[in-house]
This record gives structure tokens, C-alpha cells and sequence, in this order.
């Protein structure tokens, strides 16, 4: 008589008996191994269930997937956007740099060539940039960047690697303001370097032209003729290039010439100009005004005496009577007697 409850001894009860589940679970797995291993066929189930679950692991991992690239073309873009930052600060601060190299570079040119073109009688030089220009009809005047601090003067001369650019005439602290030789209010004494003729040169409120208007209509000058300082003025030393004569232009009832000349200095395109510091005890040195006059010579100076004239020798011809020997010349005042033999 089977207990009360039991349901393993029944025939016809749900479940099966254990060991027999075991028993047939473990001989359907050694059977599928050996067959496995005789005829190969579970990798083609296994290759034939992959292409069925990929699908399947596409959609689970697509979420995954998808946040982890845009993730990652979120860090790429910021990397990018870095670095871009970055070359693009680097081509500024080089552009930067090769422009101020190119300014040095032009700037060294520029003091090479103001060195070189500096007068004999220099005695010291200051260069000065142009910080503002006023080139009108009515004045023709720069401003730069140096003054009394720097020993800079009222008159002093103004020049560039090409010629006489004009003199100074306001002087603050730190700047000063230069007078072109083309303003209307500029004199200047110049000289025909061919004929060595004098004149004076006057601005005509044209940068690119300077009058000599007392010139007679009969001057010994031409068109090409060049014109530098004359040295007179105290202000610019003497032969320095100023301009070249253009124009000329005579009337039969003008007793004046017409002479236009365009000056040598770039008055227009300069960028620095010198300021010029004078040996005033050299020879080519301005000539300073005194009182209003030119310095002349020593009032009490004497001439040197002149030296005795020669005494003739020469004897009377014989059989000429009447013809007396020259007589000895005499000597000239304040020189010694000659020694009679």
C-alpha cells in the first residue's frame, strides 16, 4: 500500500521519474557528440543560428552603440575645435611676428641707408618716425616722435637717405613739428652745383615741387640741373642734394625766370627721417647769422709784403755811348734791402 500523498508511485501522475530524465538528457548529449564529432553538423547549426541572432544583437546593441559614437564625435569635434583654436592663435601671433620682422628688416634698411647718406660734417645723428603728415596747399608739415628729450632743437636740420626734407620748428617734450622745404613759408639757400650759382628756394605748396623765383631770365641753368645746399643759413651744411630742375620757363618781357625743381627727399612716402647734430668747427659746417650778418674776417688783418723785385745785372754794350745800365729796382716797402756784392 503506497503512503498517502505519493504520486511517484503511480503510473499515471504528471511527472516523470528523475533518473530516468537524467539518464535520457545524458544519452541524447553523448549521442550528440558523437555525432558531432563523426559528422560535423553542429557547426553548421551554429553557423546557421549566428546569421539568425546578429540581427537580433544589432538592435539590442544599437543603443550602446550609437551613444558611444556620438560620444565619441562629440569629443573628436571639441578636440578639433581645439586645435583649431590653437593653429589658428599660432598663424595669427606668427603673422604678427613675420610683419614686425618685416618692419625691423625694412626698418634696419632704412637706418642703413640714412647712415650712409649722412654728411662728412655730422657729428651725431637721432632717427625719428613720422607719426602724422599735413601735406595741403597751405602747409606742408610732418610730425615725429622726438623732441627736447632727446636734445632735439628749434632749426635743426631734417633729412632723409634721398636729401633735405625740411627743419624743425615747434619742439615739444616728446615731438616736434618739421617744416618741409615745400611749405609755402620755407626759404631755403641753394646753389647750382654746375655754375655754382646762388639762389633761394621756395615751397610752393606742391610736395613734389620747390620754386627758385629769383632766378634772372639770363641764370646759366637748364632742366636736369641739380641744386644742394649752399651752406649759408646756419641750418643744412653745405652740398647736400636738394633737387633736380624740371622746368623752366622764360618770357621776352619777364625779367625773372620760372624755375620749378622736384626735390629728392620722398616727402610723401617717408616713414622715418634723421634729425642731424653739426661739427660747427669744421669748414663745411652752416654758416651761422650773427646780428643778422655772416661772420667776416679779421678787420685788423694786413697783407703779407711782397717780395723784392730782382736787380738787373746786365752791363752797357760796348761803342754805345749814351746807353746807361737799368737802374736797380727798388725794394718794396717794409721788405729787407738786398746785400750789395
Amino acid at each position: 500500500m503506497a503512503g498517502f500523498g505519493t504520486r511517484s508511485g503511480s503510473p499515471h501522475g504528471r511527472g516523470g521519474i528523475p533518473g530516468f530524465r537524467f539518464t535520457l538528457y545524458a544519452l541524447a548529449s553523448i549521442g550528440l557528440m558523437v555525432l558531432d564529432q563523426r559528422t560535423d553538423w553542429l557547426r553548421h547549426v551554429r553557423f546557421l543560428s549566428q546569421g539568425l541572432t546578429y540581427p537580433i544583437e544589432v538592435v539590442v546593441n544599437f543603443p550602446i552603440s550609437a551613444w558611444h559614437s556620438i560620444e565619441s564625435s562629440f569629443a573628436s569635434r571639441r578636440a578639433l575645435e581645439a586645435e583649431n583654436r590653437r593653429l589658428r592663435t599660432q598663424v595669427r601671433n606668427l603673422t604678427i611676428r613675420t610683419v614686425r620682422f618685416d618692419a625691423l628688416a625694412r626698418e634696419n634698411a632704412a637706418l642703413i641707408g640714412l647712415k650712409k647718406a649722412l654728411p662728412p660734417v655730422t657729428k651725431r645723428w637721432l632717427p625719428a618716425a613720422i607719426v602724422d603728415i599735413e601735406l595741403s596747399r597751405l602747409r606742408q608739415r610732418i610730425l615725429i616722435d622726438r623732441g627736447t628729450v632727446n636734445g632735439v632743437f628749434r632749426n635743426q636740420a631734417v633729412l632723409d637717405d634721398y636729401g633735405i626734407v625740411g627743419q624743425t620748428m615747434q619742439v615739444g617734450p616728446w615731438s616736434a613739428a618739421v617744416l618741409l622745404i615745400t611749405d609755402p613759408d620755407s626759404d631755403l639757400p641753394v646753389q647750382i652745383e654746375r655754375t655754382g650759382l646762388r639762389t633761394i628756394a621756395v615751397g610752393t605748396g606742391d610736395p613734389d615741387k620747390i620754386a627758385l623765383p629769383y632766378l634772372p631770365a639770363n641764370a646759366n641753368v637748364r632742366v636736369g640741373d641739380v641744386l644742394v645746399t649752399s651752406g649759408l643759413g646756419g641750418v643744412f651744411p653745405a652740398g647736400y642734394p636738394v633737387a633736380r630742375v624740371t622746368r623752366i620757363q622764360r618770357g621776352a618781357a619777364q625779367p625773372m625766370s620760372q624755375v620749378l625743381a622736384t626735390p629728392f627727399a620722398h616727402l610723401q612716402t617717408d616713414r622715418e627721417v634723421m634729425l642731424l647734430w653739426f661739427r660747427h668747427d669744421s669748414p663745411a659746417a652752416p654758416l651761422r647769422e650773427t646780428g643778422g650778418q655772416l661772420p667776416v674776417g679779421t678787420p685788423g688783418a694786413q697783407p703779407l709784403p711782397a717780395p723784392p723785385r730782382p736787380i738787373s745785372t746786365a752791363a752797357p754794350a760796348p761803342g754805345k755811348p749814351g746807353v746807361k745800365a737799368p737802374r736797380a729796382a727798388r725794394p718794396a716797402a717794409g721788405s729787407a734791402q738786398p746785400r750789395q756784392p
